[in-house]
């Protein structure tokens, strides 16, 4: 921040929402919403699924009018007709999906629609590839602005995503989930550059289901529950809290979300027993993380946490078990009984279930209905002797699993990616149970769920595991793995770094085993 420049508190607010309220059909998506975003700040927007981010981010990008309410943006009154109105005004938002076009370059895509003429009203290619080289210095990218969006990382894109926002003169920049598909170092420059940009004037609005790095970098944040305003925080002198964020979210106290777990008799047998387990190196993909001689049991009825950094092996293990990436040495035992799944309807056959990572991508089918979605995985179970699907049956196990995860949704037929990211997860989770597995692998089983939804998932595996099942918990939020797992291993390199009881862990202790490297190792 300039010297002379006022600190955002004592700033006048560039953008002030005034009582919004938006009906749909007869469903009230935002009451009574205030709120104001100042020059110089960082505002963070946060709220369960369905609390009614969205529809807000929808109204300020001037993608759809409130009902009702007022908004002033810079003094004046501010009604945008459509999204090019909102940028005209200085108001830019960038959305989870990214919106750059991957076959033209990073100067064509920063520039797309407004490109810079030459004196016979023709492309000035040279002029607007040093515009671009200057606005994508201020965000930290050091390439070539003629290189194809295709080339570039999920953070690169998301960089130039920034530098278009800059090319615009915004003033406030919205961003939802800009986190969500990055590394932990990745989001360390990001929010690096939140901070210059900050510092220069510019208002930023943050919206992320990551608290942890809403607490970091905001210095306010207005909470949204059931549509309705839930509450301001201020920094007051340091980070907010996350339990005060948390319970602002969820109207209850944090302790109730992210209870640690009672020691619990895990006397099952060992039901899956890996030995020696090694992957064989892509040589398209030299620098991929491969397994190195991994050794684990799992137990019937128990949850086993696996933690480590981003680049560890945790989602490799998953995927070798499951059949879905070749395994060059090692063994595989279920029961007691050597398997070699070579794909992962071998892994599905012999009882073994994965929810993936990469939900949008690797789980759901968006296009079909919830239906069709559940029982996938377990067609047979739902066809008569013909060969032909029962429907009824099918119907009624859905209806099941409906009441016994609280899967809210509109009907059957409804589409999967209607739902919010919590109900979709337990349509994934139904699935798996509808074939009654032995061993279940969820890999960041609450990535992209808010705050009140991932109490529920947790609970869920709890209940899996109560009825026996194995259960392999993947998750790169300590919380989350400290508060389920009845025993933690932790990864690193491809190779297992330590194991504990989960009611001796801490997270200063699993962080200390998920940086071991092999030197360390051998001299303890």
């Amino acid at each position: 921040m300039p010297a002379e420049a006022l600190e955002p508190s004592q700033n006048p607010a560039l953008l002030a929402v005034e009582g919004v309220t938006k009906h749909f059909a007869g469903v009230t998506a935002l009451s009574d919403v205030s709120l104001e975003v100042r020059p110089g700040e960082i505002l963070g927007l946060l709220g369960e699924n369905g609390a009614g981010k969205s529809t807000l981010l929808k109204i300020l990008s001037g993608v759809m009018p409130p009902t009702s309410g007022r908004i002033v943006f810079d003094g004046a009154e501010f009604a945008p007709h459509n999204p090019q109105d909102a940028k005209r005004h200085g108001i830019v938002t960038i959305y989870q999906e990214l919106s750059l076009i991957p076959t033209l370059t990073v100067a064509e895509n920063i520039f797309i629609g407004r490109a810079p003429l030459g004196p016979l009203g023709l492309v000035s290619w040279r002029k607007m590839e040093e515009d671009s080289r200057a606005i994508i210095a201020r965000v930290g990218l050091d390439l070539d602005p003629a290189t194809p969006v295709s080339a570039l990382s999920v953070a690169e894109q998301q960089l130039v995503e920034i530098a278009r926002a800059l090319s615009l003169k915004s003033r406030l920049i919205i961003m939802d989930e800009p986190t969500s598909a990055l590394t932990e170092t990745e989001v360390q420059k990001l929010m690096s550059i939140m901070d210059r940009l900050r510092k220069d004037g510019v208002a930023i609005m943050f919206v992320t289901h990551r608290l942890e790095e809403a607490s970091a970098i905001c210095d306010r944040m207005t909470v949204l529950r059931d549509g309705r305003l839930a509450g301001h925080l201020d920094r007051e002198g340091g980070p907010i809290k996350l339990p005060k964020i948390i319970e602002k979210m969820v109207g209850r106290a944090a302790s109730e979300l992210y209870a640690r777990p009672t020691q619990r008799d895990v006397a099952g047998d060992v039901r899956l027993s890996v030995r020696g387990l090694r992957t064989v190196r892509d040589p398209q993909a030299p620098h991929a993380i491969v397994l190195e001689g991994v050794d684990l049991d799992l137990r019937a009825g128990e949850i086993l946490g696996v933690a480590g950094l981003v680049g560890s092996g945790r989602t490799e293990l998953a995927r070798a078990i499951f059949g879905a990436d070749r395994i060059a040495a090692g063994t595989i035992t279920l029961d007691g009984k050597p398997i070699a799944p070579a794909s992962p309807a071998d892994a599905i056959a012999l009882g073994i279930g994965l929810v993936p990572e990469d939900r949008k991508h690797q789980a759901i089918f968006a296009a079909l209905g919830i239906l069709n979605n559940f029982s996938i995985a377990a067609l047979g179970r739902y066809s008569n002797a013909a060969g032909f699907m029962a429907e009824r049956r099918e119907r009624e196990a859905l209806a099941s699993y409906r009441k016994t995860l609280s899967i809210r949704m509109a009907s059957p037929e409804q589409a999967i990616e209607g739902l919010s990211g919590g109900n979709q997860q337990k349509v994934i989770l139904a699935r798996w149970l509808a074939r009654d597995p032995k061993v279940l692998i969820v890999d960041e089983p609450t990535r992209g769920v808010d705050v009140g939804a991932k109490a529920e998932v947790h609970q869920i595996l709890v209940q899996l595991a109560a009825r026996g099942i194995a259960v392999m918990m993947i998750s790169s939020e300590l919380p989350e793995v400290l508060a389920v797992s009845d025993r933690i291993v932790t990864m690193r390199r491809g190779r297992i770094t330590g194991e504990m009881p989960g009611v001796e862990a801490t997270e200063e202790k699993l962080m200390e085993l998920m940086a071991l490297d092999r030197k360390q190792e051998a001299t303890q």
